[in-house]
């Protein structure tokens, strides 16, 4: 199994991707995951342009030996009453699809929407509306979109697909051939045990996302530094015949001062300790790739 990270590892410390596949090289990482979770209407990846910046990011990673193998398209809510919210959500993945098309990018991450007290069929009848939208340029293009479990810890009771059982089951009710699913193992870690669903998922497992939390919330912690039972995980992917990349998804491994999770204690007095640093993260970006070939070593499963 080859391992790759998402590019947002290095997302507050570096300009643009192009800095950041240099950091991931330099850590030794060879595979990449392209975040797209935060695009903007005025980035480059927005703009009439947007090809040029992408035709520059693939020749920097080909002249580093390095392959974008997994993507994360743009965060958002396309169910939330908010019509301009929910337009460029769509304009912005769709604009992501077509990113990993220029990149030979098979698979992208697309979150469900969600809404409070929403019936479960309602859910899935309006989800399936807001995917459909996104089935031409899939299909034109041959990028898969998957959906990923979330966790109650996160979205309390607005979201349905948290189990295996429940994403397999909204992935036939929309019965699409392109539309399939990624593991996320810290959102799983938060609900409990982890074999079975993944087992559940079976042939519908197309990526995952490999981090660790302490169980009550979704941290994105580098692998041992909670409570993720790693010899679970690891079985299950062998005996489900999981043949993707390992995913890496510990970009919060480091927290900023203000964090959804929680913000820093604040103290106005002075700020100079206030943020870490990349001589910090880049400390961690190695610890993380050697933790992760530790690993896969153990079980045999290691892949340049």
């Amino acid at each position: 199994m080859k391992i790759a990270t998402t590019t947002e590892d290095f997302g507050r410390f570096c300009k643009n991707d192009i800095e950041r596949i240099r950091e991931l090289y330099a850590a030794g990482f060879r595979y990449v995951d392209l975040s797209m979770y935060s695009l903007t209407p005025d980035c480059d990846y927005m703009k009439d342009d947007w090809k040029d910046s992408v035709k520059a990011l693939k020749r920097e990673a080909d002249s580093l030996g390095m392959k974008f193998v997994q993507a994360h398209s743009q965060g958002g809510n396309a169910l939330k009453d908010d019509p301009a919210h929910v337009e460029f959500l769509i304009d912005a993945t769709v604009r992501s699809i077509e990113i990993c098309s220029e990149l030979g990018i098979e698979n992208t991450v697309v979150h469900s929407g969600y809404a409070k007290d929403m019936p479960k069929d309602e859910w899935f009848e309006k989800n399936r509306e807001f995917y459909k939208k996104l089935f031409p340029v899939m299909e034109a293009l041959g990028v898969n979109v998957l959906i990923e479990n979330s966790t109650a810890a996160n979205m309390k009771d607005k979201y349905f697909v948290n189990s295996g059982k429940d994403m397999t089951e909204f992935l036939r009710f929309v019965g699409h051939p392109r539309l399939h699913a990624c593991w996320d193992t810290g959102h799983a870690n938060c609900q409990g045990s982890q074999y079975g669903e993944i087992m559940t998922l079976g042939k519908e497992l197309y990526a995952i996302h490999y981090n660790d939390n302490r169980g009550q919330k979704d941290e994105h912690l580098i692998p041992f530094f909670g409570t993720l039972n790693h010899d679970e995980v690891i079985n299950a992917l062998i005996d489900v015949d999981f043949d993707g990349y390992f995913t890496l998804e510990a970009s919060s491994s480091l927290r900023s001062s203000r964090y959804w999770l929680g913000n820093r204690m604040p103290f106005e007095k002075d700020t100079r300790l206030a943020e870490p640093q990349m001589f910090m993260q880049r400390r961690l970006e190695t610890l993380l790739y050697e933790t992760a070939k530790y690993i896969l070593d153990s079980y045999g499963l290691f892949e340049e």
